[in-house]
Parts: structure tokens; sequence; C-alpha cells
């Protein structure tokens, strides 16, 4: 009897050590995606994920999805801190959606949230490149958007949002950056603004632009309630209409 129990507890042991191994497998602090993965494998290097989504769920908050070669990496919604990496060259990463969002981003407060080197589109038909529903803090840097609804939608759930958007260019979207977020601070620093209806639409808290172009959209910057600082030489180039917030960021131009 006194063996049977024996080989009861180990048996238990072992199950808990596995099961312990395997939550911190499905955890990984750095995950990755591949072209040629499969979301049924652990997203280590060498046996890699197939899209974001899959990656994600097997990713600790805080962790890092890197990928490894060029590919499509499919829509994603992300509900914790963590940096999605496209790294490589150009077009290395992409996502390509037909209907809905490409990145919904609903984190909890103090999660900081990181895109960088990512190519979104939309395909004419889609609502939002990256949709911010609630977070701590939002950097998008080196990233390519093209033909969403809205390119990047801070919505009216993310109070006080922090929002760095960093070397991005975001074209052919009836709004470009469309700000709903109440007591938010945005900065868009070198980034293009192309072609789109309106480039900038602020209605809550304060976008401050630095090294900006927007560029042949039907409206540059529209102020419907937010406001627009200015830190550096934004260029006004070929819109149909500036906005009616393109004197008060002219005015208050710090260079």
């Amino acid at each position: 009897m006194r063996h049977s129990i024996r080989q009861l507890f180990s048996i238990v042991g072992l199950a808990l050590a596995l099961g312990a191994a395997s939550g911190a497998h499905a955890q990984a602090v750095r995950t990755w995606v591949s072209g040629v993965g499969d979301d049924a494998n652990p997203c280590s290097r060498t046996a890699p994920c197939k899209t974001f989504a899959g990656a994600i769920s097997k990713t600790a908050g805080g962790g890092v999805i890197n990928v490894l070669d060029p590919g499509g990496y499919g829509a994603v919604s992300i509900n914790k801190a963590i940096t999605i990496d496209g790294g490589g060259g150009p077009g290395m990463a992409g996502i390509l959606t037909s209907g809905g969002n490409g990145i919904t981003i609903n984190a909890g407060q103090n999660d900081r949230v990181v895109l960088r080197h990512l190519v979104l589109e939309g395909a004419g038909n889609s609502a939002i490149g990256v949709s911010y529903v609630n977070g701590g803090w939002l950097v998008l840097e080196n990233l390519d958007i093209h033909r969403y609804a809205t390119g990047v939608q801070l919505g009216h759930t993310a109070q006080r949002a922090r929002v760095d958007i960093r070397n991005v260019s975001i074209t052919g979207s009836t709004t470009g950056l469309h700000n709903e977020s109440q007591g938010s601070m945005v900065m868009v620093d070198r980034s293009v603004l192309r072609s789109n209806g309106t480039g900038i639409l602020n209605e809550r808290g304060d976008v401050a632009l630095k090294g900006t172009s927007l560029l042949f959209n039907t409206q540059g910057v529209t102020r419907a309630g937010g406001g627009f600082s200015s830190y550096g030489d934004n260029v006004f180039y070929g819109n149909a209409y500036n906005g009616n917030g393109f004197s008060q960021i002219r005015d208050r131009d710090l260079q």
C-alpha cells in the first residue's frame, strides 16, 4: 500500500511539473513568428508561430513578438503589455485585412504597447488600422498604414491616453488620425499623413506635431474640441483646405 501511495505521489508530482513547464512555455518572454510557421508550435525561434494572434497567447505580459521573415501575420487583438517588432527590412511584417480592424488594443491602465516596423493594408474596405480602446502608453514606430476608414483611432474609452507616433505614414484613409481620448497627450513626430479625407481629427486632448507633413489631404487638420501644438518643421502642402486648426498650429510653433 505504501508503495502504491509513493507511486501515486510520484505521478502527481510529475504531472504538476509538466503542467508548470507547459505553462511557462506557453508564456515565453520572447516569441517568434514566420511565414512558414504554425500556430500549434510553441513560438520559439526554431519552432515559430504563423500569426500574431497565435503568438500573443504564448507571450508573457511585457514580452516581445519578433518576426523571422517576410509574411502576412494577420489581425490581432492585444489585451496586455506587449511589443510587436516586425524588424528586418521594409514591408517584412504585414497585416492585410478585409473588413474589421488590423490591430485592436484593449489593455490595462499601466500596460505599455509598442508596435514597430509593420505594414498594415486595409484594402479599402476595413475599419481601423490601429484601434486604441484602452491602455497605459502606446508607441507606434515605423509603421505604414494604408487604405483603412481610419488609420489610427484613440477611442473615447481611452481616458488620458499617452501616445507616441514616430515615423508613421498614413495614406488613403477617410481619416488618418482620429483622437477621441479625453485628457490625452499625443505626439506625432516625423510622420506623414498623405491623401486622406482628413489628415488629423482631434476631438479631445492635445495633439503635438513635430517634423510632420500633411500632404494632399482634402483637409489637413480639424479641431473639434481638442487642441494642437507644434514643436518643429511641419509641412502643410497640397491640401484642398489646411483646416480649422492650421492657424493655431502655425501661431504656436516653437521653432
